[in-house]
């Protein structure tokens, strides 16, 4: 095979990218990643991992300002933003480097620059104005997305932000505006609020958290406002006036309530949109609908040979949604046997707010609209041992199971480190596990575990410790 000809290669290099790329290698073909910017994408770089290195440090902060209530004391807790967020960038770089070492355990050859479709097994690649011409059998699109910008409300990276200025403030503002209160929208609200910024959240449905179930968005909802962020729902952003050091936003409070508001910066959280352009789809017949490519359950574009998976190819926009279908598109392509197809239904959300959210599968009223007689079990944090210990009793643990079959229908809580525990279910929805298994399930004491335990028995009447 020449040089620059492979058997996979693979446009992006996030987490459906880097992950596709190492498992066609594993499975023994020659593969190339192409990047035009960092190893590990967006996820890694810009967002899953340094928002989490963020969140960690507002959780310790907050901690820090409740330590009478463990028995302990300290002076004149304070932090550092800079220092904080060095940390956060630390985390990033440290797991960049990571990927550089698996992609070249793996025997990836990774290409720098920005890729173009060149015709049938063929990419165009151009790095510092240069473009060298690379050959492959298939082509793998991880080109993920970016943040949606909104007319008249375009981020500036002084005083309206995205996410990436969000992640590197040189200072805690003192007021803020997130426009969305989608997983990334909560997310930045949690930690700034913690921090001490003064928060106003905007959201055009009529929820926090909109793809939650309803009951734990409600649950979700108070906790905020308890902790003193301002929240309108059903509400949305005209105009921003932009001042020296600060913006006005014109907000439409619903029922002709018009509300001014002005707050030192402002976050747009607003959802994203795919990295379709300048990559030659047009040209090559590859299908994009609403910002993204169109793909079958195989990840497949309907174009021989090119493949799409991530967050280009369309919802959910979740990192581990992105890896798995770089799994399938490998192993599709390598023609491994008895594979599955991707099941939305038991793809896991987490949001790491305080308190965190997570779940998996079908809504109760979701359920409800597909058609199933429910069973829906309720355990509350405050009736768990360990989360008494632990000082965190705000939370529930909701299961929503068939009538008839006793099938897991879905999975939702609110509550400290619900972002772990939700995999037991992920599990048990993947083994297609009913009440009983989960019933006859030893879960060990005490454990924050032990709630999924009487969630489960309380669809059922058989709940012991509340």
């Amino acid at each position: 095979m020449a040089e620059n000809s492979f058997d996979v290669a693979v446009i992006g290099s996030g987490p459906g990218g880097y992950v596709a790329a190492i498992r066609a290698a594993q499975l023994g073909l020659s593969v190339a990643v192409i990047e035009r910017d960092q190893l590990g994408g967006i996820c890694l770089n810009w967002g899953c991992i340094p928002t989490k290195a963020l969140l960690r440090s507002a959780e310790v902060y907050h901690l820090a300002q409740h330590l009478d209530a463990f028995g302990l004391a300290a002076d004149n807790v304070r932090f550092d933003a800079a220092k904080i967020v060095k940390r956060s960038r630390d985390v990033a770089t440290r797991l960049n480097g990571g990927v550089k070492h698996l992609l070249k355990k793996n025997k990836v050859t990774v290409i720098e620059g920005a890729a173009m479709l060149a015709g049938k097994g063929k990419i165009a690649v151009t790095f510092n104005g240069k473009t060298q011409d690379v050959a492959a059998k298939n082509i793998i699109l991880a080109t993920g997305a970016r943040a949606r910008q909104m007319p008249g409300l375009e981020s500036d990276g002084k005083l309206v932000w995205s996410y990436r200025e969000a992640m590197v403030p040189a200072a805690i503002p003192q007021s803020l505006l997130i426009v969305g209160s989608g997983a990334i929208g909560i997310e930045f609200a949690s930690f700034y609020r913690t921090m001490g910024a003064d928060v106003t959240v905007v959201e055009m449905l009529d929820r926090v958290l909109p793809v939650e179930d309803a009951e734990i968005s409600a649950l979700a909802r108070k906790a905020f406002e308890k902790q003193g962020m301002k929240i309108h729902t059903g509400a949305s952003v005209k105009n921003l006036t932009r001042g020296a050091d600060s913006v006005t936003a014109s907000l439409d409070l619903g029922g002709g309530k018009m509300h001014a508001l002005t707050v030192a910066r402002v976050i747009m959280a607003t959802g994203i949109v795919g990295n379709v352009e300048n990559l030659g789809l047009e040209a090559a017949g590859v299908k994009v609908e609403k910002s993204h490519v169109v793909v079958n359950e195989w990840c497949e574009t309907g174009i021989p040979g090119i493949y799409a998976i991530g967050d280009l190819a369309g919802p959910p926009w979740l990192a581990h949604k992105a890896s798995h279908e770089g799994v399938i598109c490998a192993e599709r392509i390598a023609g491994v046997k008895g594979l599955h197809p991707l099941d939305i239904k038991n793809i896991p959300g987490c949001t790491y707010c305080m308190p965190q959210v997570a779940s998996v599968g079908l809504s109760e009223a979701a359920a409800i609209a597909a058609g199933h007689e429910v069973r829906v079990g309720r355990f509350p944090f405050a009736g768990n041992g360990k989360a008494i210990a632990l000082g965190d009793t705000e939370g529930l643990v909701k299961t929503v199971f068939d009538a008839k079959t006793g099938e897991l229908l879905g999975a939702h809580m609110i509550g400290a480190e619900v972002t772990e525990l939700i995999q037991g279910y992920c599990v048990a929805k993947s083994l297609e596990t009913t009440e009983a298994e989960l019933m006859h399930t030893i879960f060990p004491h005490p454990t924050l575990s032990e709630m999924m335990h009487e969630s489960v028995l309380d669809a059922y009447g058989k709940v012991i410790h509340f």
